[in-house]
This record gives structure tokens, sequence and C-alpha cells, in this order.
């Protein structure tokens, strides 16, 4: 049985107005995001972007997750960290932040980082999960729990002055086992990085979220954008599925 959606205050109707304008969302796209719940795992100048966006979109509920504390490195991309918050855990710089901005989004924190271990637990809470974490052993274990539960998965990452996003549907689309069936061994954690960059992503990766709960538009699914901001040329790729994935094969999109 499907739950009614929570109604708007004036307050809510007034914050909100010019995307309520937004042709097929209208009050009830505002309260399918109000009754919404989205995980963003790290965040960095790609996931913090991203949090951000939806804070101010009105989403009812984000499920946080990011280890450690502010570094000076942290502050020329990651939005929600702040110099006077330096030396200081960074999951509680980005909860202050957005309950700045949006004291009616329904905040929940984890001071760590996605693994094995708290997966499971962190994408059954939400509707939808963001991957915007830089290390493949978290997005291995995000993408598992995610196609395990058949929750959506928006993949969101970006390297020097290149970038990408796709979404998972799982049962219906590639997964990231798929696109990566092993741990890139070029991959490091630490690489050249602009917040415009991070940001131009997460940008995007926001609206997907945004159009997979109000159904507006057509989500990035079964294909990858990659884009390349030093030609600021853009393309947009299918991607299949792998009958041998060992994450997803066999999975289908029936609920």
């Amino acid at each position: 049985m499907t739950k009614p959606l929570p109604d708007l205050s004036d307050a809510e109707r007034a914050r909100y107005e010019w995307q309520m304008w937004t042709p097929d969302v209208g009050e009830q796209g505002q309260q399918k995001l109000k009754a919404a719940s989205v995980l963003v795992s790290r965040l960095g100048g790609v996931g913090g972007t991203v949090a951000y966006y939806l804070a101010a979109a009105g989403i009812g509920k984000l499920v946080l997750a990011h280890a450690g504390n502010v570094k000076p490195g942290d502050l020329n991309r990651q939005l929600l960290m702040t110099t006077d918050w330096l030396g200081k855990p960074r999951i509680e710089s980005a909860a202050r932040r957005l309950q700045e901005l949006n004291p009616n989004v329904e905040i929940h924190t984890t001071p760590e980082n996605l693994s094995e271990r708290n997966a499971a637990a962190l994408v059954g809470e939400v509707d939808i999960v963001v991957d915007a974490a830089p290390l493949f052993d978290e997005r291995f274990a995000m993408n598992r729990a995610a196609v395990e539960q058949k929750k959506p998965l928006v993949e969101c990452a970006m390297y020097d002055l290149d970038a990408q996003l796709t979404t998972i549907i799982p049962g219906r689309t590639a997964c990231l086992g798929c696109i990566y069936p092993d741990d890139p061994p070029t991959w490091k954690r630490e690489f050249p990085v602009f917040g415009a960059v991070s940001g131009m992503v997460a940008a995007m990766a926001a609206v997907e979220v945004i159009k997979l709960i109000t159904g507006v538009g057509e989500p990035m699914a079964g294909r990858m954008l990659w884009a390349n901001l030093r030609t600021m040329n853009f393309r947009t790729l299918p991607i299949v599925r792998r009958s041998d994935c060992q994450t997803c094969a066999g999975v289908d999109d029936s609920a």
C-alpha cells in the first residue's frame, strides 16, 4: 500500500515556489521530494555538493557517511567544510552547514566511511543512494548493497577536468560491477581536482536524484555521460549488463 504524501506548509511552498513551477513537478513533485530519503557516501567535492543541492531542493531525509577531520586541503572543493572547522569532524561540519541551509531536512550522520560492514544498514535507511566515494572498495560495497536491496544508485566521479555520471537501476541496467569487474589498478586516492569540476558533476548527480524521485525527465539509466571540461566535449555512451557479473547477474527489476 502506497503511503500518502506529506503535506507542505505555507513556508515550504514559499521556499520551493520557483522549482515547483517546473513543468510536471508542481506541489505533488515537491511532496515526493519531502517524502524521499537519500544516502550520500562521502561529503567531499562531489558528495558534499550533491547533499547541498538536495537539501536546498527539500529532500525529506539525508543519510550522510564520512570519516575523518577537516584538513586545509579539503577547502578548495568541499563546500560543506569551513576554515573555522579545521581539525574537527567532517561529518559535523556537513550537518551544520546543511541545517543552516534548510532546517526542514532530517539529517542522519555516520562518522565512518561506507564499507562492507555498514553498507547494508545505511542503504536500508533510504530510497536512493549517491556514490561519491573515491575508493573502489567503498563503491563496490555500496553497489552490492544497492543491488541486493534494489535501490537506485547514482554513480558520479571525476578526475582532473574529466567527469562521468550514470544511474544504476538494479535488475535493469549495468551495475558498477559490470562497468568495473575489478578494482582499477591505476586508481589513486589522491588526484588533481578543482572544486568547479567536482561541483559540476555533483550538480548533475543531484538532478538525477530529483528526476528519480519526481518522475520528471529521463534518468541517465543504461548510459554513461563522459565530460571533458578541457575541451567542453560531452559524450553519452550505452553501457550494458554483463551476464557474468558477480553482483547483478540473475537480478531482475521486479519488486
